[in-house]
């Protein structure tokens, strides 16, 4: 990069393609799927432009839909899932239980270690969903504060996708984007190698190593105890009464002939506050759990209602209901075997925010009852159905198990945090889950099958002998990822080929001349993390390697160290909860932005620190 470049119309355009991708993310203008798949096609119409051929040829617009990073992510999601339809997770989880007893520290090593080294073989948002019920239970069982060990475990889970090249989008991604930069390196210039499997895993494993040490040895001073949002209690009753203010006890009653409810609509009656929750309903043959608005009451109609006794007492007293001395109708599809209360969340890439509960239309989709919401420290119980969903909340809800596998499978709206009852596990099937998880990774270590083809065999393998459904597969993937993915890999292309990158490395070289190569790398560190706190950690990838190779390449670097380091430090999300996995994590910890700040700060720093020096000694 000896020759001095100038700046063209062509770099303009794309530093304001850059720009308005930079405003559309951090601003959330829109949904981040949404606003990438607008790039795409902005940069497509470019070929508009009467005499010029487009920021990217027409014909190579959607190659990312089937590049080798997007049907990778694609196959890790899937095989993912297949390990967890086997039960092994759960019964991992029970093993964290039996050995991490009730001591902290304990218990935050075992749930971190596991979570990364799980995380390193799935993409760590679904190790993070995976251990939130975990997480749930432990602290239930051993009376901790659930505030000091989802942290550690969401923190981990970041981590732990840096251990492997297939443990998270960036990392994935990466192979692919040096391939598209050794099309434009200049003359002279040696093509960059690609990384293999475990090419990483000695800066991913110290990184691990020193997250978990750091929350043993400073946890007691970083790590927040939220009041307000314990898992202290024995038992799960007492827990949702003590932190929502939700009665357990659900009551009986029938409508009597003098009752000023009947011909009434269920919507008309204001229950919800003074009697509690009315969470099912029968009229005449037909028994409805938690009934939709337009449910009408009869003479002779049943229904359950969940509250406090002397509330339901008034309620009933009030619109002439006989109250049953015990449950009859509806003990059977209201036993605790059957229902009860549960947690959900809203994760970052739900389809449901910004929409209102009733929007939604959980009890006629689920068979739920939201109960109450709990968003950062405030718990919301009136006014449920025109309440509009944040990412992060975490909704209360009274349901059937049945129906909430359902609520469960759905991953694209809710992650369930509480452990329930479940029948669709199949450990029969663990032996087909593990033989084509290690055949995986026979064909990635030892032949040189394309990444993609290699997982993909994996994840076929896993439907054809039942491990999980096709359409269980299908639910599994995340969309809103693959077309994240699949929509910025044209905006790196136009960033690499119009020259922008190597214009912009060429600026900071002359910034920072003479500095020392690691100076420079830590530079291109620090810009990654900086870009990932604002933006997805894929669109900084995207956006950064070029720019990294460049800088590498004028400073006489190995610039496939440096394009590791970008797609290494995407990761370094911490200090406020724009991560994916620190969004989920926040609602079921009842953590605040100042908590993330506090202790994702000092992590922040120690995972520059570790990941320079490991990168140094090893390249």
């Amino acid at each position: 990069m000896t020759e001095t470049l100038h700046l063209t119309g062509e770099m303009i355009a794309v530093m304001g393609i850059l720009l308005l991708t930079v405003y559309l993310f951090a601003f959330e203008v829109l949904r981040v799927d949404v606003a990438a798949i607008l790039i795409m096609v902005i940069v497509g119409l470019s070929g508009l432009i009467p005499g010029y051929d487009g920021l990217v040829a027409g014909e190579h617009l959607f190659d990312g839909f089937s590049s080798n990073a997007v049907m990778s992510i694609i196959a890790v999601m899937i095989i993912g899932a297949g390990l967890d339809r086997t039960g092994m997770l759960g019964d991992l989880a029970g093993k964290i239980l039996k050995y991490g007893g009730r001591t902290e520290g304990r218990v935050i090593a075992l749930v971190s270690a596991v979570v990364g080294i799980i995380s390193s073989f799935m993409q760590n948002i679904g190790a993070a969903a995976l251990f939130l019920p975990v997480v749930n239970r432990i602290a239930r069982r051993g009376n901790l504060a659930i505030s000091r060990l989802l942290m550690p475990m969401g923190f981990c889970a970041i981590l732990g996708g840096t251990i492997t090249m297939i443990g998270s989008s960036p990392l994935i991604l990466l192979n692919d984007l040096i391939v598209s930069s050794n099309r434009v390196l200049p003359r002279g210039v040696e093509p960059m190698q690609t990384f293999g499997l475990f090419d990483v895993t000695p800066v991913g494993i110290a990184l691990l190593a020193c997250g978990i040490l750091y929350f043993l040895v400073a946890g007691r001073f970083v790590l927040p105890v939220i009041k307000d949002k314990p898992g202290e209690s024995g038992s799960t009753l007492r827990y949702f009464r003590e932190v929502y203010g939700i009665e357990g006890d659900v009551y009986e009653c029938r409508v009597t002939r003098d009752s000023p409810l009947i011909g009434k609509l269920l919507s008309d009656v204001d229950a919800a506050g003074r009697a509690g929750w009315i969470v099912a309903v029968r009229n005449g043959n037909e028994m409805t759990v938690a009934p939709r608005g337009d449910t009408e009451f009869w003479v002779g109609s049943e229904m359950a209602i969940m509250g406090r006794r002397e509330s339901v007492m008034r309620f009933a007293d009030e619109y002439a209901l006989r109250v049953k001395s015990e449950m009859d109708v509806f003990a059977e599809v209201l036993s605790a075997s059957s229902a009860g209360i549960a947690e959900v969340v809203v994760p970052p890439d739900s389809s449901t925010i910004g929409k209102t509960i009733r929007e939604i239309e959980l009890r006629k989709r689920f068979g739920a009852t939201v109960l109450a919401v709990f968003r950062a420290d405030d718990v919301i119980d009136t006014d449920l159905p025109e309440l509009v969903l944040q990412s992060g909340d975490t909704l209360v809800i009274h349901t059937r198990w049945n129906d909430l596998r359902g609520i469960a499978e759905n991953q694209n709206e809710f992650v369930v945090v509480t452990d329930f009852p479940r029948e669709d596990e199949r450990p029969e099937k663990a032996k087909y889950a593990i033989g084509f998880f290690l055949m995986t990774l026979v064909l990635i270590l030892f032949t040189d099958t394309r990444l993609s083809v290699a997982l993909m065999a994996g994840a076929v393998g896993m439907i054809v002998t039942g491990v999980i459904k096709i359409d269980e597969a299908y639910r599994a993937i995340g969309w809103q990822s693959v077309f994240l993915l699949a929509s910025l890999i044209p905006l790196g292309i136009a960033v690499d080929q119009s020259g922008t990158a190597a214009w912009v490395a060429q600026q900071v070289l002359l910034l920072l001349d003479g500095v020392p190569v690691w100076v420079l790398q830590a530079v291109v560190a620090i810009l990654a993390t900086v870009f990932t706190l604002v933006m997805s950690n894929v669109g900084a990838t995207v956006l950064l390697v070029p720019l990294a190779v460049n800088i590498a390449i004028g400073a006489g670097a190995n610039p496939a160290v440096f394009a590791l380091t970008v797609a290494l430090s995407t990761s370094n999300s911490f200090i406020i909860p724009t991560h994916q996995v620190n969004a989920l994590i926040m609602g079921p910890g009842g953590y605040r932005v100042a908590d993330f700040m506090r202790a994702g700060g000092i992590m922040t720093v120690m995972f520059l620190v570790v990941e320079i020096a490991v990168l140094n000694l090893l390249y």
